[in-house]
């Protein structure tokens, strides 16, 4: 019943869009077909609109009418209430930050602040804020309640994380188990508070200048509330994906960044509409040409199958069962094989990457900002434009660091030894223990650097020949770049969890081939 209700609704919202596109759609082929002078780019967004009623009605069918696994998935988790708490907790809570997004602080020209973002949007500090708002879903372009996004908590937890391996009473604690854990949490959400006092501090003493606020420049009062308003929003943002990690199903972070990636997916596709050409390489000012569209078509699909590939692909080590004997029977003996995942890190070091990457263009613009004629600050500020090859071959490095990092942390092939031999299993060819540690430590380097290496050339060669063929970063980020690596690996996180509560109760999952279990109610 709860099933057949949702899919009711959905039909309503999906026919009203779908009623919305073919009007919109129909209104400009009228006007186009009946304008004196005819031409064919002014047909560009009117088909766009009815492609996208077609698509809007293709989809709903295609989820919710015909028999495919996806319709049966759904119904499976309608059948099970725990499972579907846990995912309306998590929707709701994206919900408010959604919300919370919006938010203005308190004390701010919106009109003032928008004009100036428009005279900035092609330039490289425009740049920045887009790919800003991707990797911490923050709106530092409108300075809302939460436009530091969630960066100080990732920041806090990267040198938290890079602490425990060289200070010995962190790494004391984290051997201490959850209680150890519970206060190095406390610790990073302590030095949130802190690093975001100080990037609040530094955004609004740039955004307060006499030339863009005159009448808040010296405005002490202004200047405490809304470094107050933009701690207060992270701080909100750290509490919701805590929450999400404890009550809801998936990674809160990575989710939140999903939710602003996904928000934005829209407007790139709007602009893209907006700047296609039906020329075959387009006529210059930002006209995007039919070139141009298939190599982002080309892009999406790779990145798209590259994300799968990278996040499903898998090391198996074969593990032998011992034999035991007790009285006439014999048990054990099975072989059975051991996982280790090609990319251990998932996107985590695409985000802590991104997140790091941020600082030496801000530190090279205020560099700039300083001392104008230095040829230095020129330097930096060229080789840190995210169209430089210097900022690229950092990126890559970083992306590499962070994914040996993370399985660092991660990975402990001591205890996986130490598991290995108390069940009873061995690895054929090797003795149990420090031999057995030695050989997964190999294996897990070798897996590591080709998931990297990967993994960078899925998140540097769209952008890279993006930048080359001059798409602008708000289209190529989001519809075949890093953004759009992001959405596919914390959605495929997503569905593997469903997937495993749903097994865990004898139901069939996204990537299982069975059914329902007999008395289910839909």
């Amino acid at each position: 019943m709860a099933y057949r209700t949702f899919r009711l609704i959905l039909g309503l919202v999906a026919a009203l869009a779908a009623a919305y596109f073919l009007a919109e759609g129909g209104k400009g082929v009228y006007g186009a077909l009946t304008a004196t002078s005819y031409s064919a780019d002014a047909l560009t967004t009117p088909m766009t609109h009815v492609f996208a009623a077609i698509a809007v009605m293709a989809v709903f069918y295609f989820v919710f009418m015909a028999k495919t696994s996806i319709k049966r998935v759904l119904e499976n988790i309608f059948s099970v209430p725990d499972l579907l708490k846990k995912i309306a907790f998590t929707l709701s809570l994206l919900c408010i930050y959604r919300i919370g997004f919006h938010i203005p602080l308190p004390g701010l020209d919106q009109g003032m602040l928008s004009k100036f973002m428009e005279g900035q949007a092609e330039g490289p500090l425009g740049q920045a804020m887009e790919y800003f708002a991707m990797f911490t879903g923050g709106n530092l372009q409108k300075c809302t309640l939460f436009g530091l996004g969630i960066m100080p908590y990732i920041s806090a937890s990267i040198i938290f994380q890079l602490l425990v391996t060289v200070v010995p009473a962190l790494e004391k604690l984290q051997k201490e188990g959850q209680s150890g854990q519970k206060k190095i949490q406390e610790y990073t959400r302590y030095a949130t508070v802190g690093l975001c006092i100080v990037q609040a501090i530094a955004i609004w003493s740039y955004i307060m200048r006499p030339n863009l606020y005159p009448r808040y420049a010296d405005s002490t009062s202004v200047f405490l509330m809304a470094i107050l308003g933009l701690t207060a929003g992270t701080v909100f943002l750290m509490w919701l994906g805590e929450q999400i990690d404890e009550y809801g199903i998936g990674n809160g972070i990575s989710l939140i960044i999903m939710a602003g990636i996904v928000a934005r997916m829209p407007w790139a596709v709007r602009e893209l509409v907006a700047r296609t050409s039906l020329k075959v390489t387009g006529s210059g000012g930002g006209e995007i040409g039919l070139v141009k569209i298939a190599f982002l078509i080309a892009a999406f699909i790779f990145v798209v199958a590259g994300s799968i590939l990278i996040t499903q692909a898998q090391r198996r080590i074969p593990i032998q069962q011992a034999k035991h004997t007790r009285g006439r029977r014999v048990y054990g003996g099975q072989r059975q094989y051991l996982p280790l995942r090609v990319n251990h890190g998932g996107v985590m070091p695409i985000i802590f990457a991104s997140s790091l990457m941020m600082f030496p263009n801000a530190m090279a613009r205020w560099f700039a900002q300083r001392w104008p004629g230095s040829s230095v600050a020129v330097f930096f500020g060229q080789a840190f434009n995210m169209s430089d090859l210097v900022y690229q071959l950092v990126y890559v490095a970083m992306i590499f660091f962070f994914a040996y990092f993370w399985t660092t942390v991660q990975f402990r092939p001591k205890d996986m030894s130490d598991q290995l031999r108390d069940y009873g299993s061995f690895i054929p060819g090797l003795r149990p223990g420090k031999r057995t540690a030695d050989y997964l430590e190999r294996v897990m380097e070798r897996i590591t650097y080709c998931g990297a290496a990967f993994l960078a050339v899925i998140a540097v060669v769209p952008q890279v020949v993006a930048f080359s063929m001059d798409i602008p970063f708000s289209i190529a980020g989001y519809l075949g770049g890093t953004g759009l690596l992001i959405m596919v690996s914390v959605a495929l996180d997503m569905v593997q969890r469903i997937e495993a509560e749903l097994i865990m109760r004898n139901y069939g999952g996204f990537l299982s081939g069975g059914g329902r279990i007999k008395g289910a109610r839909g």
